[in-house]
C-alpha cells in the first residue's frame, strides 16, 4: 500500500491487481500503464503483469495503520472482476469491518456483479463507499444498478475520464460525483459544457460535487500538460470531500 496523489482520496490498498478493458473509458487504462512500469522494475507484486492475481498477503496491510485514511480499495484493478471471487472480496469487506476508524472507497465498471454479490450478502461495513464509473451515456444504466443496490453507506459516481455528455441524470440516492478529464500522451478531449451539465444537476439535486483536473485538454480545449490546465472551472476550485 503507498500515499495516493489521487485527490479525493489518501493510501491505496490493492489486495488485487489486474484487469481486462470493459468499456470506453479503459482504453488507455493508467493502472495497465503502471503495471508495465512496476513489472520492468522487477517488483514481484506485478510479476504477473495486468493479469488479475489475488494478493491474500495484502489483507492485513490496513490492520497496522492506526491512524484513520481513506483507501482507494484495488486502485490497480476492479474488486468486481469476474475473475476475483466472492469468498475473496469477503476477506476484503471482513478487513474493513474490522478497521472501522478508516473510510475505504470502492469504484467498479462491473456494475452487474456488484449488484449479485451484494443481493447475496447481509451487514456488510458501512466505513466504505461504493461508487461506479460512468464515462458517457452508453452506460448510464450502471448508475440504476448502483442505486439498486442496499446499502446505507455513500455512493458516488466517477465521470472520469469523460467522455461525453451524460444528459439528464437522475441523482436520487446518489452522494458524491467525482468528474475528471483524460491525462496522458493520448488523452481524448473533455469539453466544458459536459462538465456544467454535471455540476449544474449536482446542484439542483443537492450532490456533492468534486471537479478533478481537466486533463491532457484544458478548460479552453488546447491540448498542454495536464499541471497547466489545471483543475478550476472559471477560475475556481470545485472540490467538495465527502465522509
Amino acid at each position: 500500500m503507498s500515499k495516493s496523489k489521487i485527490q479525493w482520496t489518501e493510501m491505496t490498498w490493492n489486495p488485487v491487481t489486474g484487469c481486462t478493458k470493459i468499456s470506453e473509458g479503459c482504453a488507455h487504462c493508467y493502472a495497465e500503464t503502471m503495471t508495465k512500469r512496476l513489472q520492468g522494475m522487477g517488483q514481484q507484486k506485478y510479476s504477473n503483469g495486468f493479469k488479475v492475481t489475488l494478493h491474500p498477503e495484502a489483507l492485513p496491510e490496513p490492520s497496522r495503520i492506526m491512524k484513520p485514511h481513506k483507501f482507494f480499495v484495488c486502485s490497480m484493478a476492479d474488486l468486481f472482476h469476474k475473475d476475483v471471487p466472492f469468498d475473496f472480496i469477503d476477506s476484503i469487506m471482513e478487513v474493513i469491518a474490522l478497521t472501522p476508524w478508516h473510510t475505504y472507497q470502492v469504484l467498479t465498471k462491473r456494475h452487474e456483479r456488484l449488484q449479485e454479490y451484494f443481493i447475496s450478502r447481509n451487514n456488510l461495513p458501512t466505513n466504505m463507499m461504493i461508487g461506479v464509473s460512468v464515462e458517457n451515456d452508453n452506460h448510464i444504466e450502471r448508475i440504476g444498478y448502483l442505486k439498486s443496490i442496499s446499502f446505507s453507506g455513500i455512493k458516488f459516481l466517477s465521470c472520469e475520464p469523460l467522455l461525453g455528455d451524460l444528459g439528464a441524470l437522475d441523482l436520487q440516492g446518489i452522494d458524491w460525483v467525482i468528474v475528471g478529464g483524460e491525462s496522458g500522451p493520448q488523452g481524448r478531449q473533455m469539453r466544458k459544457d459536459w462538465v456544467l451539465n454535471i455540476m449544474r444537476q449536482c446542484e439542483e439535486q443537492n450532490v456533492a460535487f468534486f471537479f478533478k483536473q481537466w486533463g491532457t485538454f484544458g478548460e479552453d480545449g488546447v491540448k498542454r500538460n495536464k499541471k497547466a490546465n489545471g483543475c478550476t472551472i472559471d477560475g475556481k476550485t470545485y472540490q467538495t470531500i465527502i465522509l
